[in-house]
């Protein structure tokens, strides 16, 4: 027979667990607040602990370090009226199994209460139990920057709490304007690294040939211009955590550089021959499909998998439609001030609007679509007309440069059998380059991006078409 502890403050709630869960299989033991279930748990042996976190006293997160410090592996199930990203973020790092939220959904409840208790494992003489330092953290942020309480977002909120303590590689996943370095900058504020630098380079904004030396700096005389010595991102985030943006867009031979530095913790300065060691946490980013690019050999194999320790996969904001109220309500305080607007508020009708957008450009659009509209609004109130004529606005078209290709075939081309498909490609493909480096001034890390191609798949394809792009 399992036996649970229910910890509330509530009686109702503990009338509820004893109704649920009466019978043979379950023995239920009830706590009215933390100091009482600490007591309990050293002579009682529970095998699941439920755990309230708003109590009179000692919170159920306090509780919760305290219980993993007698029963490092007691599963404990955190209950909450306010499911906060702080919240779960905290309860998940202190080593809570699962996070639930009031009023319950039964069926849930039950089959997590039952998943939780097959997980139950004693301590045995061949049990390995980890030090649990990293709740003596110096320094602890009141609140997360992420906003969301949608499941999607939640997920994400458990798994930085899960990854947080530990000092793997991270890569985050996620289209542009997902919020991938407010996820790495989570990471970094709720780990044991929190007292050092939190660093971020955005490899596709950097010039290839300078973002060598950005990362790992120069020395003295290293290169025309280099007249003095300069310390790299990885030197000047030693002890703390390096968020590489975009790796996706990174060259192939300083993909090498940075593969060494993840194996051996080592690298040296350009036009230095010293080995310096460094201690960094390393969280990789991108918005492409790293799998594709290794098959297609733009990306090293070894690399994406030392970097792909854990992966977080951010939820694109049309999924989590649930939390554009939320975002917007943060977006409208965060620049009201900016735009010296007071008591504006977002109709319902605008607000329907918004959830049912699609929003390509993720929460980045969001947020400056509402900055926009701040500024525009007539009066206090965010309309649905103006809402969704800065969908409009947002909104990225070739312009003049509609891609048909009924035009390619009437273009002068030899029209052998077998080389129209193959002819009508490359017409297509010289068209979009030059359209892309048009629009982006001769960028071409921007380019890429427009594109959704790396950098270096970029490089060889204006190199197969160089006279025509000339």
């Amino acid at each position: 027979m399992s036996k649970i502890l229910i910890v509330d403050d509530e009686p109702g709630v503990r009338y509820s667990f004893r109704k649920l869960f009466s019978g043979n299989q379950y023995h239920l033991h009830e706590a009215q607040n933390a100091d009482q279930a600490l007591e309990m748990i050293s002579t009682l042996k529970p095998d699941l602990v439920l755990l309230d976190i708003e109590m009179p006293g000692k919170s159920g997160i306090d509780a919760l370090q305290e219980i993993k410090q007698i029963e490092p592996f007691l599963p404990v199930i955190i209950m909450t009226a306010y499911g906060s990203g702080d919240r779960v973020i905290k309860a998940m790092k202190y080593g809570a199994y699962e996070y639930i939220e009031k009023p319950f959904d039964i069926p849930r409840l039950i089959s997590l209460v039952e998943e939780a208790l097959k997980s139950t494992l004693r301590e045995t003489d061949e049990t390995i139990v980890l030090d649990n330092h990293h709740q003596k953290r110096k320094k602890q942020p009141t609140e997360t920057t992420i906003v969301g309480e949608s499941p999607a977002i939640k997920e994400v909120f458990k798994l930085i709490g899960r990854v947080a303590a530990s000092d793997a590689t991270i890569l985050i996943l996620g289209e542009s304007g997902t919020g991938k370095e407010l996820v790495a900058n989570a990471i970094h504020r709720y780990s044991d690294r929190a007292s050092k630098p939190f660093l971020a380079v955005n490899c596709a904004a950097i010039p290839e040939n300078l973002l060598e030396t950005e990362l790992f700096g120069h020395e003295k005389g290293a290169f025309t211009g280099a007249d003095r010595q300069k310390s790299g991102r990885f030197e000047e985030a030693n002890g703390g955590t390096l968020f590489l943006d975009e790796i996706g867009d990174m060259s192939f031979a300083l993909q090498a550089k940075i593969l060494r530095v993840l194996q051996e913790g080592t690298f040296e300065k350009v036009g230095s021959t010293k080995s310096q060691s460094v201690d960094v946490r390393v969280i990789a980013a991108t918005n492409r499909n790293l799998e594709n690019d290794v098959s297609q050999k733009s990306f090293r194999e070894d690399l994406y998998y030392r970097l792909k320790v854990v992966t977080i996969t951010l939820p694109p904001l049309r999924i989590r439609s649930e939390d554009i109220p939320l975002l917007s309500k943060h977006f409208l305080v965060k620049h009201a001030r900016e735009a010296r607007a007071s008591n504006i508020s977002i109709h319902p009708d605008a607000m329907e609007a918004m959830q049912q957008y699609a929003w390509p450009g993720n929460i980045r659009e969001l947020e400056n679509c509402i900055k926009r509209c701040l500024i525009l609004a007539k009066g206090n109130i965010i309309t649905k007309e103006l809402i969704t004529k800065e969908f409009q606005t947002e909104m990225i078209t070739p312009g003049k440069h509609d891609l048909r290709i009924d035009a390619y075939l009437t273009k002068p081309m030899t029209k052998s059998e077998g080389e129209i498909y193959r002819l009508v490609v490359e017409e297509v493909e010289k068209d979009l380059l030059q359209w892309a480096l048009r629009e982006t001034n001769g960028n071409r890390a921007q380019a890429a991006r427009m594109l959704g191609i790396s950098r270096v798949m970029l490089h060889e394809r204006i190199e197969k078409y160089r006279n025509f792009l000339q």
